[in-house]
């Protein structure tokens, strides 16, 4: 990673008043879910960063946080060193206008994204207007259709014509791409932007993003819930894989420390549930004492996982662990166990046995 950071997150916190009827408004004060907790993370020049986790778990949040669309509501975000909500309100050396550009999305369901009303033609001359008024209509649509041909729909003089609904999910996710692509970002934010495909496209749909990202000089955010598609992304791009739990990144480091020596307990239960990650592997009962993820809006205190976690100790019911460096270069978990002289190994074990696989059916 470049020592040029792109956007830094600095103990970011994104906390939401839970929706309530009009009598429980008016007799009890609102619930507060913490969706992002806390949160410190640099993405650098040409980086890429996979975020994993359970649904629920803050990711999406922490991805819009992080491109300038979610607003924090405690902490920092910074792009190239200048506070996005600062430039925002005026305040700044660099204008809102130019992070918002260099910043940008490629959603899950890019049917929903795109206008069902305009052609690909419309919808991706649009940006090219606004922030590139230099350019002739026939500049716009050369640029257009030589990167419809880039994400490999031929002929683009036939594809940049249709309207979403004559796209295939495919065509219309390399649409999203492409869109995202026109402004030349720093920050592309992915969020679950393969898993609606067939399991056939997404090794495709990833290569593809990656191989743009060499041409284009931009950095990768993504989002997933997919263990394996984590281990694709991040080692093919040389990245980093981050572990998400309950608004919090509790590990961080490359695919191969953080998959074959995961050092918090909540990413061995990730990697459990992945068979293909290691199909040798002998399947086991899962390493958890409890199925059940806790309420958002009152989260255990201490350790978030010590209700589900088999090495829970009686300190992890009051302390919270910070990211700690472990054995391999940048690789960083939120466990005591990483420290060997932590009061943890003194501290009770809790007793619970982890259930079976019959217990969670």
């Amino acid at each position: 990673m470049s020592s040029d950071p792109v956007v830094e997150l600095r103990d970011l916190e994104v906390h939401f008043e839970k929706d309530q009827g009009l009598l429980e408004s008016v007799l009890n004060d609102p619930d507060v879910v913490g969706a992002v907790d806390g949160v410190d993370l640099t993405i650098g020049e040409e980086d890429v960063v996979v975020l994993v986790g359970e649904s629920g778990c803050g990711k999406t949040t922490l991805g819009k946080t992080a491109i300038g669309v979610q607003k924090p509501t405690g902490g920092s975000v910074r792009y190239r060193g200048q506070d996005i909500w600062d430039a925002k309100r005026g305040d700044g050396d660099v204008p809102f206008e130019e992070i918002r550009k260099s910043l940008q999305i490629i959603h899950q369901d890019p049917g929903s994204s795109l206008n069902p009303n305009q052609t690909v033609m419309k919808t991706l001359e649009a940006p090219l207007k606004k922030w590139q008024s230099d350019l002739t209509q026939a500049d716009r649509r050369d640029h257009i259709y030589g990167m419809v041909e880039r994400v490999g729909m031929e002929p683009a003089t036939d594809y940049a014509h249709r309207y979403p609904h004559q796209l295939s999910g495919g065509e219309k996710q390399r649409i999203a791409l492409v869109r995202a692509l026109l402004m030349n970002p720093d920050l592309i934010l992915a969020d679950e932007a393969v898993s609606a495909l067939d399991v056939s496209l997404r090794i495709e749909m990833m290569d593809l993003m990656l191989e743009l990202q060499a041409e284009f000089g931009t950095s990768y955010l993504f989002i997933s819930h997919n263990l394996s598609n984590a281990r694709y992304l991040a080692q093919k791009a040389g990245g980093r894989i981050g572990i998400m739990y309950l608004g919090e990144v509790v590990e961080i480091g490359s695919a191969e420390e953080v998959l074959q020596n995961p050092q918090h307990p909540y990413t061995k239960v990730l990697r459990w549930a992945t068979a293909d990650i290691d199909p040798e592997d002998e399947v086991e009962d899962p390493p958890v004492r409890a199925i059940d993820i806790p309420d958002p809006v009152d989260p255990p205190s201490g350790c978030r996982f010590h209700t589900r976690c088999p090495e829970a100790r009686e300190v992890c019911t009051s302390s919270c662990p910070s990211l700690e460096m472990s054995e391999g270069d940048g690789h960083h978990a939120a466990c005591f166990r990483q420290n060997p002289d932590h009061e943890y190994w003194e501290s009770k074990e809790l007793a619970s046995e982890a259930p079976s696989l019959a217990d969670s059916d």
